[in-house]
């Protein structure tokens, strides 16, 4: 007699085991409640859009997985992240079609890889994690990052264009310069219907947080 495939229950039993791998991660904009996050708003963008609901949420789960490989296993995160997510997947038996939408999602969900998604899951997957990027959440996730990444080269702002208006945004050495050179990007990437509208509000907070932080420090010249 052929067993069926319980997808609800591998997808719970995945978000308790990814939540425990996730529990020494120090990188806090990029740890579990990151994950989580995703996780959730995925899940919603595809009940809106459609979409599988196994696939979204195994891939949305696993797509940061390779955050919690050791250090000397070098590559980029999301390589690792298909690695590791292959091994569960394998471990769960989750159906061989279903294992290579699910790896397909997690390699295109990165910004700095540019693999194009190529199917409706990849795409919720990627306008998921992109929006968790996006309104408070992302202005915290970018102050996070911002100390984390700092050098004794950094600084805050480039002391005479601090909103990139004449230089040409640089935001490994201007913490600031990540809102031009990568997050008011972000708005125009998304796919989906439901993504779009959700992005342009977050996108508007973090444009209202930068005109105040304009106000505040015109006031102090």
């Amino acid at each position: 007699m052929e067993t069926v495939f319980n997808e609800s229950g591998v997808l719970a039993q995945v978000y308790e085991e990814i939540q425990q791998r996730f529990s020494g991660i120090e990188d806090l904009a990029h740890g579990w409640e990151h994950v989580q996050r995703v996780y959730h708003l995925a899940l919603s963008i595809a009940e809106r859009e459609e979409a599988d609901r196994f696939i979204v949420g195994m891939a949305a789960l696993t797509h940061d997985l390779g955050r919690t490989a050791p250090q000397e296993q070098a590559g980029h995160h999301a390589d690792l992240s298909v690695q590791l997510a292959t091994d569960l997947m394998n471990t769960y038996a989750v159906p061989v079609d279903k294992q290579q939408a699910i790896l397909h999602a997690i390699i295109a969900h990165s910004f700095s890889r540019g693999v194009p998604p190529q199917t409706l899951e990849a795409h919720v997957v990627r306008d998921a994690d992109r929006l968790d990027g996006l309104g408070a959440i992302g202005i915290m996730r970018w102050a996070m990052t911002g100390i984390v990444l700092q050098t004794s080269e950094t600084r805050s702002y480039h002391p005479d264009d601090p909103f990139a208006e004449k230089h040409i945004p640089d935001d490994k050495r201007y913490v600031l310069d990540h809102f031009y050179a990568k997050l008011l990007k972000l708005e125009k990437t998304m796919e989906t219907e439901t993504a779009r509208a959700m992005a342009a509000q977050r996108t508007a907070f973090m444009r209202t947080y930068l005109h105040q932080l304009r106000q505040e420090l015109e006031a102090t010249k």
